[in-house]
């Protein structure tokens, strides 16, 4: 039987940082990608490489097909190919990674909404203080940090990758890396229809002829590092440790995307960003970590 400890060994807990890492700095890969490819390429070259080869090597998980096409479509026309239209000079990287955070409340409020579940206090003060958090950035829309249209599509985004939570969840405890390869065989499809319908082919064979070497190892990891990587260690902690254990590390993602947006990008960390972050984070963590409260939302996609 598996070992289920209630505290991460100290070794563990570095895997689960390093997976928040990887993650939470993604969103400046993301975004020097976008550099060179139009934001539906990008996406459709993703999850390409998550299919292939990995699906001719891992099992598909016994769910049922119009899971798995649902899932593919939610998180990769979706989620991904919102975010990534988004990121396209409409808001920054680390403001991405949290806003991006929303998908907890809409996961919550798309569970009441299809099981009649009812708000209980706790959350109703979390999402009081993450809709605080999203006033502040949008009362500085428009200032270079992100416009009123990048907001609401990475919120549209965090919407899809809520959808993709009621999905995952309705399918079970299943393999997550098994369900996030098989499910990608249903994502690129439409990616590479919209990016030829809304970037044009001629958008594309510019961004090919001007891609160098970042930009395609960016495109790896969005692969292999981030959806490869960071599902099979993700998944390896969850079957050794209490969900409640594990999932309070993506509190992380945020502060390492912003980090890294400063660091790498030069992002500028003004007051009412901080606040912003700091209201946002709040109600994560009331909804985590209140007393009595039901096993976390557990995100069933990468962040980014």
């Amino acid at each position: 039987m598996t070992h289920r400890s209630a505290a991460l060994p100290l070794s563990h807990f570095l895997l689960a940082l390093a997976v928040m890492a990887v993650w939470g700095t993604n969103f400046v890969v993301i975004r020097i990608a976008l550099q060179h490819l139009p934001p539906l390429t990008l996406a459709a070259l993703r999850f390409m490489l998550v299919t292939a080869p990995a699906i001719f090597f891992i099992k598909r998980p016994k769910v049922p097909w119009w899971h798995l096409i649902g899932y593919g479509l939610l998180i990769g026309a979706g989620q991904f190919g919102l975010l990534f239209i988004a990121m396209k000079g409409q808001i920054s990287p680390g403001l991405a990674s949290l806003v991006m955070q929303a998908q907890v409340f809409f996961t919550i409020g798309l569970s009441m909404a299809l099981t009649g579940e009812k708000v209980r206090p706790h959350q109703g003060l979390a999402l009081i203080l993450a809709i605080g958090g999203l006033g502040v950035i949008l009362s500085h829309a428009g200032g270079g940090a992100a416009t009123p249209v990048g907001l609401g599509l990475s919120l549209l985004a965090a919407l899809s990758w809520a959808g993709g939570n009621i999905v995952s969840r309705a399918s079970g405890r299943v393999n997550m890396l098994a369900y996030v390869v098989w499910s990608s065989l249903f994502a690129f499809p439409p990616l590479i229809a919209l990016t030829l319908a809304f970037d044009g082919w001629p958008a594309i064979r510019e961004g090919f002829a001007h891609a160098d070497a970042a930009t395609w190892a960016a495109v790896v990891w969005q692969a292999v590092g981030n959806s490869l990587f960071g599902y099979a260690c993700w998944g390896w902690l969850l079957a050794r440790h209490p969900a409640a254990t594990v999932t309070p590390m993506a509190l992380l993602v945020p502060v390492f995307g912003m980090a890294a947006s400063a660091v790498v990008l030069g992002e500028p960390l003004p007051a009412w960003k901080l606040a912003a972050a700091g209201l946002i984070m709040s109600g994560l963590a009331v909804n985590i970590f209140w007393p009595g409260r039901r096993a976390p939302v557990i995100a069933a996609a990468e962040p980014a």
